[in-house]
């Protein structure tokens, strides 16, 4: 049983407390073999998961055979699930987080716990592992020494703004997009960069059907507009305005 622990030391003279830990798990972004040894460790090791969703989760918990109490922590209900999971840290039980995909609190649920733990002076340790955009960067062929990560643009009010952003950025950035809004994204880029800017479309990392599609927008976007059908996990990497080959 995982309780939190008093240890006085005479010769210190001082206490020390054994906190419980948040551990901050990342997850496959598409193929289950990238998920680490180490993360399938933590999951059966702690008291109970903290996922995204459950029923994706499931999917995944069952694969490892990890059985494990669960319970829901997204975006719509973090700010109450919050509590109760700082409830059960405090009571001495270690907690995993999870999300669908990738790392939490990458453009997915996990800041205010991870601010919470650090807070109420928990221990938080982070399994890394697969992840959208620094995949995405490394396969784009573009300069990624230095790199902006957007994330999911806002879905109205801002979203032009921060797109003339990425179009006036001397340094590559890396959006989220969902495959019904990639088209109308990619126009009002070149909207605002023109033909020339270097973008690379990657669809599916990682998964059966992945996809690059690397090129200036001005040959990019007309496939993109010809396609009758877009689906699936979508990371752009936009190479700054200064970029040329």
């Amino acid at each position: 049983m995982v309780f939190r622990l008093y240890f006085e030391s005479k010769f210190l003279n001082s206490t020390f407390s054994l906190l419980a830990t948040l551990y901050l798990v990342a997850t496959p972004i598409g193929n289950l073999s990238d998920f680490s040894t180490r993360a399938v460790e933590t999951l059966q090791s702690v008291d109970q998961i903290a996922c995204e969703d459950t029923r994706t989760s499931g999917v995944l918990l069952q694969h490892f055979q990890i059985s494990k109490p669960t319970f829901s922590f997204h975006q719509h209900n973090e700010h109450q699930k919050v509590k109760h999971l700082m409830n059960l840290l405090n009571g001495g039980l270690n907690i995993a987080l999870i999300s669908d995909a990738g790392m939490p609190g990458i453009s997915d649920p996990g800041f205010l716990a991870t601010r919470e733990a650090h807070q109420n002076g928990h221990e938080i340790i982070a399994i890394p592992g697969p992840d959208a955009a620094t995949t995405a960067l490394a396969v784009s062929g573009l300069p990624c020494d230095r790199f902006i990560f957007e994330g999911f643009l806002p879905p109205k009010k801002g979203r032009q703004t921060r797109i003339q952003e990425i179009a006036e950025s001397d340094i590559t950035s890396v959006v989220y997009e969902s495959p019904h809004k990639l088209v109308r994204f990619l126009e009002k880029l070149h909207e605002y960069a023109g033909d020339e800017r270097w973008v690379c479309v990657a669809r599916e990392l990682t998964k059966k059907f992945e996809e690059k599609d690397r090129a200036q927008l001005g040959e990019l976007l007309p496939r993109w507009r010809e396609k009758k059908s877009i689906k699936g996990e979508i990371a752009v990497v936009i190479a700054g305005k200064t970029y040329s080959e």
